[in-house]
């Protein structure tokens, strides 16, 4: 299987910007691979695009977010079970029903499979809107934050984001966290 995804990066990758465009619509709504794959390494070959491919990486995961959306939305649930197990659809539903958009926010952020969390928006019926605002912050932060890091480090920011994406993706998802406990208490603030 490992064998079969790297010559599928090798493929995307010969496709430059619309490769990067395709794998990240489609992680967020069927592709088993992530984006980061192809951002990376074209970012660190030509670091005076790096901004664009950010850009283009996260417009195109939002729009396969809404596509996921869709997908979830008229297909429901048999076509999660295509993708996880039973057990796991039911950790997704506890997850969004304690933690509504603040589920898709995390899962948008972390290495968590974003396309699960994009389908279930549409099975549990969460607003599109919702769902692109937050998959606009989330995957936002992921991949310019990938980008500064490209512009920073240059060369040696593959094996930094390799090794530390883990512990990067912890503090990423706390700060959000954070911030939106924040917003909660300004929005409460203003309604009373």
């Amino acid at each position: 299987m490992s064998e079969m995804i790297h010559a599928i990066e090798g493929w995307l990758m010969e496709y430059g910007v619309w490769g990067l465009f395709f794998v990240s619509f489609a992680d967020s709504s069927f592709f088993p691979i992530p984006p980061d794959v192809l951002l990376i390494p074209m970012g660190i070959s030509n670091p005076d695009s790096v901004i664009r491919y950010a850009f283009i990486t996260t417009v195109a995961s939002v729009l396969g977010a809404i596509f996921g959306w869709f997908i979830g939305k008229k297909l429901g649930r048999p076509v999660l079970r295509l993708i996880i197990s039973e057990e796991k659809i039911q950790k997704v539903e506890h997850y969004f029903s304690k933690y509504g958009p603040m589920a898709i926010l995390v899962s948008a952020f972390t290495p968590i499979p974003y396309k699960v969390f994009t389908i279930f928006a549409g099975i549990s019926k969460v607003p599109l809107r919702v769902l692109v605002i937050w998959s606009i912050i989330g995957r936002g932060a992921r991949f310019f934050l990938e980008a500064a890091f490209i512009i920073v480090l240059g060369a040696k920011a593959k094996p930094f984001i390799e090794e530390n994406f883990s512990l990067i993706t912890i503090i990423g998802s706390i700060l959000i966290v954070v911030a939106y406990v924040i917003y909660l208490l300004i929005r409460k603030k203003k309604k009373n």
